[in-house]
């Protein structure tokens, strides 16, 4: 081999070695464009998720309703109450959950469907199926000898469907005017006025509000003094600041809340201070016009 072969030879190994890898530069400008791409996309993939996760929660809203639905139907129109009683044994058959969830104090009732959701009046009606008694956005668990384990439900029902076992709870004095004032429907047939598709029947709670079966919206304030606008428990708000909703015409919906005031800071694995006045909070206003009416 010549020389010069020889010379044309090394150098072409070199310009190949050297062609071979990426300079730092282009491995920064490479990185730079993944991270850019990577800013673009993730909002796209987190709305995908929220959308996706909606649907999921309506779904479940629907297939509840309509388990609550059929029990009415099959048992002479009556409606199951919201919550029992708890000094009156005798309401505990016909509430659609019982139980206290509390995760400062977890008993059995906030993870073992056994003891609550399997005993339920609607059990039969809504094909046994544990995943609808839940929004998809609830990932909250309670801590049991060190194990972690998912809570049972995070739906609630709208507490002027059937009350505290078909009592107002003695509530009165705490929850602004006179709550008797309003009527708590007993029979499917009662929700004509103002009409089923505008009463909610369950909606998500917070991990760290709910508790007894019932979501009790204080009506102080209706219709026309925002001022004594409050809460007495709080709505979830999973959903991007929003919150998923059935009614007792069968629809869902989710519902996006507008005032901040609505969405204090979750505090996980406790209790929030979710009894409050609210004065002129529009979300307060929407709730109590999807609650109940005046007797």
């Amino acid at each position: 081999m010549t020389d010069f072969s020889a010379s044309v030879i090394q150098r072409t190994k070199f310009q190949v070695k050297y062609h071979r890898g990426f300079s730092l530069i282009e491995l920064l400008v490479v990185i730079a464009i993944i991270a850019i791409l990577a800013a673009m996309l993730l909002p796209a993939l987190n709305s995908s998720k929220s959308r996706t996760q909606g649907l999921w929660c309506m779904n479940n809203h629907r297939q509840l309703t309509l388990a609550w639905r059929m029990y009415s139907d099959d048992n002479h129109d009556q409606l199951l109450y919201a919550s029992e009683y708890p000094w009156d044994p005798s309401t505990y058959a016909a509430a659609w959950i019982t139980g206290t969830l509390d995760p400062t104090n977890p008993g059995q009732d906030n993870w073992d469907p056994e003891l609550t959701i399997k005993k339920s009046p609607m059990w039969p009606y809504c094909g046994k199926n544990l995943t609808i008694w839940k929004c998809p956005a609830d990932r909250s668990t309670v801590t049991v000898g060190g194990e972690q384990k998912p809570r049972v439900r995070s739906m609630s029902m709208n507490v002027y469907l059937g009350g505290w076992g078909g009592t107002y709870g003695n509530w009165d004095s705490y929850m602004g005017r006179v709550w008797s004032d309003y009527k708590i429907y007993m029979k499917q047939s009662e929700l004509a006025n103002p009409g089923p598709s505008t009463i909610f029947v369950f909606l998500d709670m917070r991990e760290d509000s709910i508790d007894m079966g019932n979501f009790a919206t204080a009506m102080a304030g209706w219709q026309d003094q925002p001022s004594e606008h409050r809460f007495f428990d709080l709505p979830g708000f999973q959903h991007h600041y929003a919150c998923g909703f059935s009614f007792a015409d069968g629809h869902s919906e989710i519902k996006r809340w507008r005032d901040p005031r609505t969405m204090p800071p979750i505090v996980h694995n406790g209790l929030v201070n979710d009894s409050f006045e609210c004065p002129t909070n529009q979300d307060v206003a929407w709730l109590q016009e999807h609650a109940t009416r005046p007797k």
